[in-house]
Protein backbone atom coordinates (compact mmCIF):
# COMPACT_ATOMS: atom_id res chain seq x y z
CA UNK A 1 0.00 0.00 0.00
CA UNK A 2 1.29 3.48 -0.79
CA UNK A 3 4.29 4.46 -2.92
CA UNK A 4 7.17 4.42 -0.49
CA UNK A 5 10.11 2.03 -0.86
CA UNK A 6 9.45 -1.43 0.61
CA UNK A 7 12.14 -2.91 2.85
CA UNK A 8 10.30 -5.91 4.30
CA UNK A 9 7.26 -7.21 6.13
CA UNK A 10 6.03 -6.85 9.70
CA UNK A 11 3.15 -8.92 11.05
CA UNK A 12 0.88 -6.56 12.91
CA UNK A 13 -2.47 -6.97 14.76
CA UNK A 14 -5.65 -5.05 14.01
CA UNK A 15 -9.13 -4.84 15.51
CA UNK A 16 -12.45 -3.63 14.10
CA UNK A 17 -14.96 -1.84 16.30
CA UNK A 18 -17.86 0.58 16.15
CA UNK A 19 -19.91 3.03 18.20
CA UNK A 20 -23.50 3.19 16.90
CA UNK A 21 -22.14 1.84 13.57
CA UNK A 22 -19.50 4.55 13.20
CA UNK A 23 -16.74 2.01 12.55
CA UNK A 24 -12.99 2.04 13.01
CA UNK A 25 -9.86 0.01 12.53
CA UNK A 26 -7.75 -0.04 15.70
CA UNK A 27 -3.99 -0.56 15.40
CA UNK A 28 -2.38 -1.51 18.74
CA UNK A 29 1.02 0.19 18.51
CA UNK A 30 1.63 0.67 22.20
CA UNK A 31 5.32 1.53 22.00
CA UNK A 32 5.40 3.31 18.63
CA UNK A 33 6.95 0.63 16.41
CA UNK A 34 5.10 2.04 13.39
CA UNK A 35 6.52 5.53 13.75
CA UNK A 36 6.64 7.17 10.32
CA UNK A 37 4.67 4.39 8.60
CA UNK A 38 1.08 5.48 9.29
CA UNK A 39 0.82 7.56 6.14
CA UNK A 40 -2.37 8.87 4.57
CA UNK A 41 -2.32 6.43 1.64
CA UNK A 42 -2.08 3.44 3.95
CA UNK A 43 -4.92 4.69 6.16
CA UNK A 44 -7.10 5.27 3.09
CA UNK A 45 -6.36 1.74 1.87
CA UNK A 46 -7.29 0.25 5.26
CA UNK A 47 -10.58 2.17 5.28
CA UNK A 48 -11.56 1.24 1.73
CA UNK A 49 -14.62 -1.02 1.94
CA UNK A 50 -13.67 -3.08 -1.10
CA UNK A 51 -9.86 -3.12 -1.09
CA UNK A 52 -9.27 -2.93 2.66
CA UNK A 53 -10.82 -3.80 6.01
CA UNK A 54 -13.33 -0.97 5.65
CA UNK A 55 -13.95 1.79 8.19
CA UNK A 56 -14.81 5.44 8.77
CA UNK A 57 -11.40 5.99 10.34
CA UNK A 58 -8.27 4.49 11.89
CA UNK A 59 -7.16 4.77 15.53
CA UNK A 60 -3.61 3.97 16.53
CA UNK A 61 -3.54 2.82 20.17
CA UNK A 62 -0.26 4.23 21.45
CA UNK A 63 1.28 5.46 24.67
CA UNK A 64 1.62 9.23 24.82
CA UNK A 65 5.28 8.85 25.74
CA UNK A 66 5.95 6.90 22.54
CA UNK A 67 4.62 9.85 20.52
CA UNK A 68 6.69 12.31 22.53
CA UNK A 69 3.57 14.01 23.88
CA UNK A 70 3.80 15.66 27.29
CA UNK A 71 0.50 14.77 28.95
CA UNK A 72 -0.79 13.15 32.13
CA UNK A 73 -2.72 10.57 30.07
CA UNK A 74 -0.79 7.32 29.50
CA UNK A 75 -2.69 6.45 26.31
CA UNK A 76 -3.19 8.59 23.20
CA UNK A 77 -5.83 8.17 20.49
CA UNK A 78 -3.97 8.86 17.25
CA UNK A 79 -7.03 9.24 15.02
CA UNK A 80 -7.17 9.56 11.21
CA UNK A 81 -10.18 10.08 8.94
CA UNK A 82 -10.97 7.62 6.15
CA UNK A 83 -9.00 9.72 3.65
CA UNK A 84 -5.92 9.62 5.89
CA UNK A 85 -6.23 13.18 7.20
CA UNK A 86 -5.81 13.79 10.93
CA UNK A 87 -8.76 14.69 13.15
CA UNK A 88 -8.78 16.40 16.53
CA UNK A 89 -11.38 14.19 18.19
CA UNK A 90 -13.86 11.38 17.64
CA UNK A 91 -16.63 10.89 20.20
CA UNK A 92 -17.68 7.45 18.97
CA UNK A 93 -14.10 6.39 18.37
CA UNK A 94 -12.89 7.24 21.86
CA UNK A 95 -15.57 4.99 23.37
CA UNK A 96 -14.33 2.10 21.21
CA UNK A 97 -10.75 3.02 22.11
CA UNK A 98 -11.63 2.91 25.82
CA UNK A 99 -13.41 -0.44 25.44
CA UNK A 100 -10.29 -1.91 23.86
CA UNK A 101 -8.12 -0.65 26.74
CA UNK A 102 -10.55 -2.10 29.30
CA UNK A 103 -11.00 -5.44 27.49
CA UNK A 104 -7.24 -5.97 27.21
CA UNK A 105 -6.60 -5.06 30.85
CA UNK A 106 -4.52 -2.04 29.87
CA UNK A 107 -6.59 0.18 32.18
CA UNK A 108 -8.87 -0.42 35.13
CA UNK A 109 -12.43 0.05 33.92
CA UNK A 110 -13.65 0.45 37.50
CA UNK A 111 -12.21 3.96 37.49
CA UNK A 112 -12.51 6.83 34.96
CA UNK A 113 -10.11 6.35 32.05
CA UNK A 114 -8.07 9.32 30.83
CA UNK A 115 -7.19 9.31 27.13
CA UNK A 116 -5.09 11.88 25.31
CA UNK A 117 -6.39 13.35 22.05
CA UNK A 118 -5.48 16.27 19.79
CA UNK A 119 -8.27 18.11 21.63
CA UNK A 120 -6.73 17.45 25.03
CA UNK A 121 -7.40 14.77 27.64
CA UNK A 122 -10.85 13.18 27.64
CA UNK A 123 -12.22 11.13 30.55
CA UNK A 124 -14.31 8.03 29.85
CA UNK A 125 -16.51 6.36 32.48
CA UNK A 126 -17.71 2.78 32.02
CA UNK A 127 -21.12 1.62 33.27
CA UNK A 128 -21.86 -1.84 31.92
CA UNK A 129 -22.17 -1.51 28.12
CA UNK A 130 -22.42 2.29 28.18
CA UNK A 131 -19.33 4.45 27.81
CA UNK A 132 -19.70 8.11 28.83
CA UNK A 133 -17.17 10.68 27.62
CA UNK A 134 -16.59 14.11 29.14
CA UNK A 135 -16.16 16.06 25.91
CA UNK A 136 -15.25 19.31 27.68
CA UNK A 137 -16.75 22.75 27.14
CA UNK A 138 -17.95 23.54 23.60
CA UNK A 139 -17.04 26.63 21.61
CA UNK A 140 -20.23 28.21 20.26
CA UNK A 141 -19.98 30.48 17.25
CA UNK A 142 -22.38 32.25 14.93
CA UNK A 143 -24.54 31.26 12.01
CA UNK A 144 -23.70 30.46 8.41
CA UNK A 145 -25.37 28.71 5.48
CA UNK A 146 -25.16 25.13 4.24
CA UNK A 147 -26.55 24.02 0.89
CA UNK A 148 -27.52 20.78 -0.84
CA UNK A 149 -28.56 21.19 -4.46
CA UNK A 150 -31.25 23.91 -4.47
CA UNK A 151 -31.88 23.80 -0.71
CA UNK A 152 -30.20 26.11 1.80
CA UNK A 153 -30.42 26.22 5.59
CA UNK A 154 -29.05 28.32 8.43
CA UNK A 155 -26.45 26.40 10.40
CA UNK A 156 -25.15 26.90 13.95
CA UNK A 157 -21.37 26.89 14.35
CA UNK A 158 -20.37 24.65 17.28
CA UNK A 159 -16.90 23.26 18.05
CA UNK A 160 -16.83 20.07 20.14
CA UNK A 161 -13.24 19.09 19.44
CA UNK A 162 -14.12 19.14 15.72
CA UNK A 163 -15.91 21.93 13.84
CA UNK A 164 -19.62 21.42 13.17
CA UNK A 165 -22.36 23.22 11.26
CA UNK A 166 -25.77 22.14 12.59
CA UNK A 167 -28.85 22.76 10.44
CA UNK A 168 -32.47 22.04 11.37
CA UNK A 169 -34.53 20.69 8.45
CA UNK A 170 -38.15 19.68 7.95
CA UNK A 171 -37.29 16.17 6.75
CA UNK A 172 -33.99 14.31 6.70
CA UNK A 173 -34.82 13.10 3.19
CA UNK A 174 -34.61 16.73 1.99
CA UNK A 175 -30.81 16.53 2.08
CA UNK A 176 -30.72 13.74 -0.52
CA UNK A 177 -28.09 11.01 -0.56
CA UNK A 178 -25.21 13.15 0.80
CA UNK A 179 -23.02 11.41 -1.76
CA UNK A 180 -21.32 14.77 -2.33
CA UNK A 181 -20.13 17.19 0.31
CA UNK A 182 -22.71 19.91 1.03
CA UNK A 183 -21.69 23.49 0.32
CA UNK A 184 -20.60 25.51 3.34
CA UNK A 185 -18.95 28.81 4.25
CA UNK A 186 -15.26 28.19 3.69
CA UNK A 187 -14.31 31.44 5.39
CA UNK A 188 -15.90 30.12 8.61
CA UNK A 189 -14.46 26.63 8.14
CA UNK A 190 -11.14 26.92 6.27
CA UNK A 191 -10.10 23.42 7.37
CA UNK A 192 -13.43 21.79 6.50
CA UNK A 193 -16.44 20.99 8.66
CA UNK A 194 -18.76 18.20 9.74
CA UNK A 195 -22.32 19.07 8.75
CA UNK A 196 -25.32 17.78 10.72
CA UNK A 197 -28.92 17.86 9.52
CA UNK A 198 -31.47 17.58 12.33
CA UNK A 199 -35.21 16.95 12.76
CA UNK A 200 -37.22 17.00 15.98
CA UNK A 201 -38.78 13.71 17.05
CA UNK A 202 -40.28 14.71 20.40
CA UNK A 203 -39.53 16.34 23.73
CA UNK A 204 -35.73 16.34 24.21
CA UNK A 205 -35.50 13.94 21.28
CA UNK A 206 -33.98 14.61 17.83
CA UNK A 207 -32.67 12.62 14.87
CA UNK A 208 -29.74 13.52 12.63
CA UNK A 209 -27.71 12.68 9.57
CA UNK A 210 -24.12 13.78 9.13
CA UNK A 211 -21.57 14.37 6.41
CA UNK A 212 -18.11 14.16 8.00
CA UNK A 213 -15.10 15.91 6.52
CA UNK A 214 -12.66 13.33 5.21
CA UNK A 215 -15.16 10.45 5.47
CA UNK A 216 -18.46 11.40 3.77
CA UNK A 217 -21.82 10.42 5.24
CA UNK A 218 -21.38 8.12 8.23
CA UNK A 219 -23.83 6.13 10.32
CA UNK A 220 -23.03 8.21 13.38
CA UNK A 221 -20.78 11.02 14.64
CA UNK A 222 -20.16 11.45 18.36
CA UNK A 223 -18.81 14.99 18.32
CA UNK A 224 -21.62 15.80 15.87
CA UNK A 225 -24.26 14.38 18.21
CA UNK A 226 -22.86 16.62 20.95
CA UNK A 227 -23.06 19.62 18.62
CA UNK A 228 -26.65 18.69 17.78
CA UNK A 229 -27.59 18.43 21.46
CA UNK A 230 -26.08 21.84 22.15
CA UNK A 231 -27.72 23.45 19.11
CA UNK A 232 -31.09 22.02 20.13
CA UNK A 233 -30.70 23.31 23.70
CA UNK A 234 -29.85 26.75 22.33
CA UNK A 235 -32.88 26.67 20.03
CA UNK A 236 -35.06 25.59 22.97
CA UNK A 237 -33.53 28.23 25.26
CA UNK A 238 -33.14 25.33 27.70
CA UNK A 239 -31.58 25.72 31.11
CA UNK A 240 -28.60 23.56 31.98
CA UNK A 241 -28.30 20.76 32.93
CA UNK A 242 -30.28 19.31 30.05
CA UNK A 243 -30.15 15.97 28.22
CA UNK A 244 -31.19 15.11 24.68
CA UNK A 245 -31.69 11.76 23.03
CA UNK A 246 -30.03 11.85 19.61
CA UNK A 247 -30.97 9.17 17.07
CA UNK A 248 -28.44 8.46 14.34
CA UNK A 249 -28.77 5.96 11.48
CA UNK A 250 -26.64 3.52 13.49
CA UNK A 251 -28.44 3.76 16.83
CA UNK A 252 -28.94 6.17 19.73
CA UNK A 253 -26.69 8.23 21.99
CA UNK A 254 -27.50 10.65 24.79
CA UNK A 255 -25.98 14.11 25.17
CA UNK A 256 -25.99 15.93 28.49
CA UNK A 257 -25.02 19.60 28.71
CA UNK A 258 -24.14 20.06 32.35
CA UNK A 259 -24.48 23.14 34.54
CA UNK A 260 -20.69 23.56 34.53
CA UNK A 261 -20.72 23.79 30.73
CA UNK A 262 -19.21 20.35 30.08
CA UNK A 263 -20.86 18.06 27.53
CA UNK A 264 -21.21 14.33 28.26
CA UNK A 265 -21.68 11.85 25.41
CA UNK A 266 -23.05 8.44 26.43
CA UNK A 267 -23.45 5.43 24.17
CA UNK A 268 -22.38 1.86 23.40
CA UNK A 269 -19.08 0.58 22.03
CA UNK A 270 -18.30 -2.79 20.46
CA UNK A 271 -15.30 -4.72 19.19
CA UNK A 272 -16.50 -7.01 16.39
CA UNK A 273 -13.40 -8.54 14.76
CA UNK A 274 -9.65 -8.92 15.05
CA UNK A 275 -6.83 -10.33 12.98
CA UNK A 276 -3.29 -9.83 11.72
CA UNK A 277 -1.91 -8.18 8.61
CA UNK A 278 1.44 -8.18 6.89
CA UNK A 279 2.57 -4.59 7.05
CA UNK A 280 5.01 -3.49 4.36
CA UNK A 281 7.75 -1.35 5.85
Amino acid sequence: MGERRRLGYMTFPWLKGHGTENDFVLLPDHDGKLHGNLDAAFVADLCDRRRGIGADGVMRVIRSEALGIDTDAEWFMDYRNADGSMSEMCGNGIRVFAKHLVDEGLVDGEHPVEIGTRDGIKTVTVDGQIYSVDMGVPDIGGSSKVRVDDHAWDAQDIRTGNPHAVAFVDYLADVGTLADEPEYDQDTYPEGVNIEFVVREGDHHVAMRVHERGSGETRSCGTGACAVGIATALADDADQPVTYRVDVPGGTVHVEWRADGHVILAGPAEIVARGEMEWLV
